[in-house]
């Protein structure tokens, strides 16, 4: 990945005054401004996904993982005792296609949708937009903090990922934090952004214990705010019974290694280029959320592929093929490799579980 990016958009100038004014910016909060500056986030200025945007999600490849991840929330519902009231919540919603072919999947469960209050946590006022078409019975909420109490189902597909994380690099024996500057380089006219590392050293308390002995030179990352997410998550548990899936690329346990990544025109990009008009994302560190949910059960993460095809993908995907014609049959099979195969997303992303204390293990754990 470059050190370096030439970037020529608005959101790039307020960047570059911002970093004149006050120093170098943490990744952290450049990756929050690229993704989520009021007038110019790219979060908040447009549709991110299909094919007129920059990436494609698993709800929308096939209706087949909603429809999955439906099932799974009515069976964990059961298992929590089929509360007469319950809130069945997705964060990051997208267009709301998941949340969709899962209220449809999930009708003919006996008692489902008169109890479920469908929460969208979403901040996009494009997608709130998209969503509310596709699912007109939703309430959205800006944040997990603003659910209703009680019992709570929580859906999380490629969520994580896109929230801001913090880069540490080792340096003779000590971490700093990376950070973003304006590149001095007068052969250049172009503004050019470039990393650097913050003066201070940091306290290695802030880093997973794995990375703490890492070698010169290489990247640590955390989350918080993930981290908080998934802390309050847990503590919604002690409260009423609950359960969480979490979807996403990255890793079962903390390592190193520089995973910050930017996706636009559905091609990789230097992070440094296009602040917000790029898509920002970084690995899922799944034992770190793990870590911060102590008042809950969690279930390590597993592969994708493992976790669909003990739901019954496959046969989902043979039933659905015996009504189709030759050129659908053909769409349902690809849609079902990219969503297993190993060298597509089956392997890279995984699935976490989280429920309160003593519930039953949800399906596919």
């Amino acid at each position: 990945m470059s050190t370096t990016g030439s970037p020529n958009t608005k959101l790039a100038r307020i960047i570059a005054d911002d970093i004149s004014a006050h120093g170098p910016m943490s990744v952290e909060t450049f990756m929050n401004a690229c993704l989520a500056h009021p007038e110019h986030g790219y979060y908040l200025t447009r549709d991110p996904l299909g094919t007129k945007g920059d990436f494609t999600t698993a709800p929308e490849i096939s209706q087949m993982f909603g429809e999955l991840l439906g099932l799974w929330a009515a069976d964990m519902w059961i298992k929590l005792g089929s509360p007469g009231k319950f809130v069945l919540a997705e964060l990051g919603p997208g267009r709301g296609t998941l949340m969709a072919d899962a209220v449809r999947a999930t009708a003919r469960v006996a008692g489902f949708a008169k109890a479920a209050h469908i929460a969208l946590v979403e901040t996009s006022p494009v997608l709130k937009s998209a969503q509310q078409k596709n699912v007109p019975l939703a309430t959205h909420y800006t944040n997990v903090n603003d659910l209703p109490d009680g019992p709570l189902i929580i859906l999380a597909n490629e969520f994580f990922d896109a929230l801001p994380i913090r880069q540490y690099v080792k340096q003779n024996g000590q971490w700093f934090e990376r950070a973003v500057t304006v590149a001095s380089n007068e052969a250049t006219p172009h503004l050019q952004f470039q990393f650097t590392t913050l003066p201070l050293p940091v306290e290695t308390r802030h880093l997973p214990p794995a990375v703490q002995h890492a070698s010169e030179g290489e990247i640590a990352e955390t989350c918080p705010i993930a981290t908080d997410i998934a802390r309050t998550i847990a503590t919604r548990f002690e409260q009423a019974p609950g359960a969480a899936l979490f979807v996403d690329y990255g890793h079962a346990h903390s390592a190193t290694g520089d995973t910050l990544q930017a996706l636009h025109q559905h091609k990789y990009a230097d992070v440094l280029d296009h602040p917000g008009e790029a898509d920002l994302t970084a690995h899922v560190d799944f034992e770190a959320l793990a870590h911060a949910m102590p008042q809950a059960r969690t279930y390590a993460p597993i592969t994708q592929a493992v976790f669909l095809k003990s739901l019954g993908i496959e046969v989902r995907a043979d039933f659905l093929k015996a009504n189709a014609d030759k050129a659908q049959a053909h769409e349902i099979d690809a849609a079902l490799t990219r969503l297993i195969n190993p060298d597509q997303m089956g392997q890279l992303f995984k699935v976490m579980a989280a429920t309160s204390i003593g519930a039953t293990a949800p399906a596919g754990f």
